[in-house]
C-alpha cells in the first residue's frame, strides 16, 4: 500500500490518499476539507480514486465528504453508525468552528468492528475504536504494517474526549486493546501531526504510561 498525507482545513487534519500500486486505484480517507488539494495530491502520483473511507464524523475530517462524492460519484465507507449524529451535525458544526458551510451525508457502508474495506487489490481491517467518538474507526493494511488511526492516537499524545459522548475510559481501551495488539513495528498516521509507531507509543507516550 502506497500513501501520501495531505494537511487540509485550518485544522491542519492529515487528509490521506492511499492506493493499490498493482492497480493505481485509491482512496481519500478524511477528506476534510481543501479538496483541490487533495484531488492534485492523488492525480500527481497516477491515481484514481474509487472511494472515500471516513474515521469518524468531526468536520475537519469530514467536511467535504459530500462534496467529494458528488464531485467523482465515489461510495462513502465509515465510520460506525454510532457517529451518526456527528454526521448529521455537520451545518451545526460548519457554525461552531467557522468553516464555511458543509453538507451532511450518509454513508454507503456504515462499518463494524471486524468488517474490511477493499482498494483496489488491498484489503483493509476495520476495528471500531470508540472514545474520542462513540463511532470512530481505524484502517489497518497488515502486509504494510500501516494504520490511519484518526485522532485515537498521536506522536506523544491521545485524542481528546471533551466533546459530545466522548469517553475517555473508552479511549484508552481502545488503544490497549485494539491498536497495541497490531504491533510495535506497525507505523500509523494519525489525524493531525507526524506519524509515530505503536512500540514508541507504547513505550514514551505520557497519556498510556501506568
Amino acid at each position: 500500500m502506497q500513501t501520501i498525507i495531505v494537511p487540509v482545513t485550518p485544522f491542519q487534519q492529515n487528509c490521506t490518499v492511499l492506493w493499490c500500486p498493482e492497480t493505481m486505484k485509491g482512496a481519500a480517507v478524511d477528506p476534510g476539507g481543501d479538496l483541490p488539494r487533495v484531488l492534485r495530491a492523488a492525480q500527481s502520483k497516477g491515481v484514481t480514486l474509487e472511494k472515500i473511507l471516513v474515521t469518524h464524523g468531526h468536520i475537519d475530517h469530514a467536511g467535504a465528504v459530500a462534496d467529494l462524492a458528488d464531485e467523482l460519484k465515489l461510495p462513502i465507507e465509515g465510520p460506525h453508525r454510532e457517529d451518526q449524529f456527528w454526521i448529521d451535525g455537520m451545518p451545526m458544526q460548519s457554525q461552531m468552528f467557522g468553516f464555511p458551510p458543509v453538507r451532511s451525508f450518509t454513508p454507503d457502508r456504515w462499518l463494524e468492528e471486524g468488517d474490511t474495506v477493499t482498494v483496489g487489490n488491498l484489503t483493509l481491517d476495520v476495528h471500531h475504536c470508540p472514545g474520542h467518538t462513540p463511532g470512530h474507526v481505524v484502517f489497518v493494511h497488515k502486509p504494510s504494517k500501516i494504520a490511519i488511526v484518526g485522532d485515537v492516537l498521536f506522536q506523544g499524545s491521545i485524542g481528546r474526549t471533551d466533546f459530545p459522548k466522548g469517553n475517555h475510559g473508552d479511549l484508552i481501551e481502545s488503544i490497549r486493546s485494539k491498536l497495541f495488539p497490531l504491533g510495535d513495528d506497525v507505523t500509523f498516521i494519525p489525524g493531525h501531526g507526524p506519524t509515530s509507531t505503536i512500540g514508541e507509543e507504547r513505550l514514551y507516550n505520557p497519556f498510556l504510561n501506568d
